[in-house]
């Protein structure tokens, strides 16, 4: 096959800022481009990276996609990610083993649990 996943590519209201918050939560490098795009560099092996990108509407509804990710401490991930400014969103999920939680700007995520 020809194609090669590169980028996961982040609408945000300010990419500066964004990025960055994803920058700590990942404990990946970040850099700004000449556009005010914000690049964060995976590791080896961790995946695409991740570009923010400035668009001026509103997040409105539930994300049509979302980030999954496997602690080995699903408590201690929460609690870290929610003092860094995450929040607990309801999107429907029920009583579930993860947990969702959404960024500054509003976009979900989840914290599964430990295998």
């Amino acid at each position: 096959m020809g194609l090669r996943f590169t980028e996961v590519c982040v609408d945000a209201a300010d990419p500066r800022a964004l990025g960055a918050w994803w920058a700590r939560v990942l404990g990946w490098p970040h850099e700004v481009d000449d556009d005010g795009d914000v690049r964060l560099r995976a590791p080896d092996g961790a995946g695409p990276d991740w570009l923010f990108l400035a668009v001026p509407d509103d997040k409105i509804v539930k994300n049509r996609i979302h980030f999954d990710f496997t602690p080995a401490d699903q408590q201690v991930e929460v609690d870290r990610l929610v003092g860094l400014g995450a929040r607990h969103v309801d999107v429907g999920q029920g009583d579930r083993s993860w947990v969702v939680l959404a960024d500054p700007e509003g976009n979900e995520f989840c914290v599964l649990a430990a295998p």
